[in-house]
């Protein structure tokens, strides 16, 4: 199957909303589009949100259906673009967060760039799970019960994490896989705490 055919007849939502980084969204979009798939910009808002660039407020981008009418069983796969003030509004909304939180519980492929894993962290479905980041998120990815290394890109069980907007090829590159593999096995609550009490324990400097 050639690149462009891999996503064929999946739908895959982006969870987005004010603050979002624009290049976040647009780039693995532009990817997903070119791999077949129908990308669907889903977020509390409708209309618009405002997008965030390199410092600044950008352009807006068109929300393709509010949160409150999003299912996860509509979708086969879940992409969150980052940016500092997106995934921190939110988290602190309840539909997001379940909307989040519903993709893993049927082992939907998932991909979180930047400071999106902070909702992986609300929707508490991080223990047990090998991520990386934004940096500052490490302590509540850790907190959480997850570990944080500092890679380009991370895969665990369908879900792909990387730390910024450099990594986005990378990042792409791995979201179109697991997308195209499908569903995974959920990982039980037992699975995950094993996980997560097997994870290396970080130690001072000076106690090493």
């Amino acid at each position: 199957m050639t690149a462009q055919m891999q996503l064929q007849g999946k739908r895959v939502a982006i969870l987005a909303t004010d603050g979002v980084e624009r290049v976040e969204l647009l780039e693995p979009r532009k990817a997903l589009d070119e791999a077949g798939a129908r990308t669907v910009v889903v977020s509390p808002k409708t209309g618009k949100i405002k997008g965030w660039d390199r410092g600044q407020w950008g352009d807006d981008i068109a929300v393709d259906q509010s949160l409150d009418t999003a299912r996860a069983e509509d979708f086969d796969a879940l992409m969150l673009p980052g940016g500092v003030m997106n995934p921190d509004r939110l988290r602190q909304n309840q539909l997001a967060v379940q909307f989040v939180r519903s993709f893993f519980d049927v082992g939907k492929p998932v991909a979180a760039i930047c400071h999106a894993p902070w909702m992986l962290v609300e929707a508490d479905v991080i223990s047990g799970r090998t991520v990386t980041s934004w940096p500052s998120l490490r302590t509540d990815i850790r907190n959480a019960g997850g570990e944080w290394v500092d890679r380009e890109v991370v895969t665990d069980e369908g879900l792909v994490t990387s730390r910024k907007p450099d990594d986005i090829p990378a990042f792409n590159r791995k979201m179109i896989e697991e997308f195209a593999e499908g569903v995974h096995q959920p990982l039980s609550a037992a699975v995950r705490q094993q996980r997560s009490q097997e994870r290396p324990v970080d130690l001072p400097i000076d106690a090493r």
